[in-house]
């Protein structure tokens, strides 16, 4: 079947909340996806930070395929191993004592929440309020949508649940300015992803740590998108040497499967009993085992290193496009291989164009691209896809 095909039959039965380019994409290896006419793409936004190992690693696939071969699903009523042992690898990996498993980053997130709540109901403490910053982006459920600091995603659902305030990124006295007495947690990305790469300074994180000991709030990091190995290090949170009492992952844990983790300090995790939170397909074994794979190829393969290396030389590139297009370039954020070019002027057409040059990118907050390769990306394809940016800004700024 055709892509023209397949598109029309999307569009006459799914429920059309994407907005998507005419290509249907089919088959990947490496960092290149090919579309159904064959057509090759280089992607530089790896399955929205998904595909930090790119498409098709032979040991992702190998560990989806043994144990799909096994059991595929086994419901939360009942133990199984791929869960048990990717628990205690995080749990080894991270500053936390305990892990739920969830299907995607927005119910690690609901996760972390009630267990915030319900963390003061146990102590008999009215405190139930979540501060979140501006430009954030932390699901799209209504209580994730309501933690998200982005109008465009909350607008349509106003009013939103009345328990969650919003203080500015990287200002440590905004969020002194909204707190109260019934604030129970603070929920922050340490590197704001979809609000355009935006880095959390030492001092802001630093300042949140100590501000939640003394006001008795918890501090919830949303690694979703900055964590497991995409700024160099396993965690974002080990750039500051700042550890929060909740943190939560999904993204590219589980190589491309749904999967998402809540890691929380035993003090916190404890309050959940029986009952109190749970799911039907969150530590699902296949995913489980795919991720205990991802974590390995991680950690032998010296990635982490590699990853903090091409994000200097990816940085290294992008100021040569800006020297030669000083009056576009605004500022360059990057840390490992999560990279924002942020413009003086709108990026979608640049998004555009560069798709039918075979490079896969995207815009985020209307005027930073946003680069996120997969981990695995050589500087010969770094070189290639600069190249390539420049001869299309060269056409939209000199056309």
């Amino acid at each position: 079947m055709e892509s023209k095909e397949l598109i029309n039959i999307e569009q006459n039965f799914l429920i059309q909340t994407f907005k998507r380019p005419a290509m249907v994409l089919d088959h990947g290896r490496g960092i290149k996806v090919w579309d159904l006419e064959g057509k090759e793409y280089y992607d530089f936004i790896g399955g929205i930070a998904v595909n930090s190992l790119g498409y098709s690693h032979p040991k992702i696939v190998q560990a989806i395929c043994e144990q799909a071969g096994k059991i595929i699903h086994c419901s939360n009523l009942y133990y199984n191993a791929p869960q048990i042992l990717l628990g205690k690898k995080l749990v080894e990996l991270s500053c936390g004592d305990r892990v739920f498993f969830a299907n995607s980053g927005a119910e690690a997130n609901e996760a972390a929440i009630k267990l915030a709540v319900k963390y003061f109901k146990e102590q008999n403490k009215d405190k139930f309020k979540i501060i979140y910053m501006k430009n954030s982006f932390h699901g799209r459920t209504i209580a994730t949508v309501a933690a998200t600091g982005t109008y465009k995603y909350q607008k349509d659902y106003l009013p939103l649940l009345p328990s969650f305030k919003e203080a500015i990124f990287n200002d440590l006295q905004s969020v002194k300015d909204v707190y109260d007495e019934k604030v129970a947690a603070i929920i922050v990305e340490p590197i704001q992803g979809e609000g355009g790469i935006n880095i959390g300074t030492e001092d802001f994180l630093e300042g949140l740590r100590e501000f939640c000991d003394n006001k008795d709030i918890l501090l919830i990091f949303d690694e979703i998108q900055c964590g497991l190995g995409r700024t160099g290090k396993m965690f974002a949170y080990q750039h500051y040497g700042v550890e929060p009492d909740i943190m939560t992952l999904a993204k590219p844990l589980a190589g491309g499967l749904p999967l998402g983790a809540m890691i929380a300090k035993e003090k916190v995790a404890s309050v959940f009993k029986p009952g109190d939170h749970g799911t039907t397909f969150g530590g699902n074994p296949v995913a489980c085992a795919a991720a205990l794979a991802f974590l390995e190829v991680l950690q032998e393969d010296n990635l982490l290193m590699e990853c903090q290396l091409k994000g200097e030389y990816f940085q290294e590139k992008l100021e040569e496009v800006e020297e030669k297009f000083p009056a576009l370039v605004k500022e360059i954020r990057v840390i490992g291989l999560m990279v924002g070019l942020e413009l003086t002027r709108e990026g979608s057409a640049i998004v555009e164009k560069m798709l039918k040059k075979g490079f896969l990118i995207n815009c985020t907050a209307e005027k930073v691209l946003r680069f996120l390769p997969p981990l695995i990306v050589q500087k010969e394809e770094i070189d290639l896809l600069v190249k390539t940016l420049e001869e299309v800004v060269t056409e939209i700024v000199f056309s």
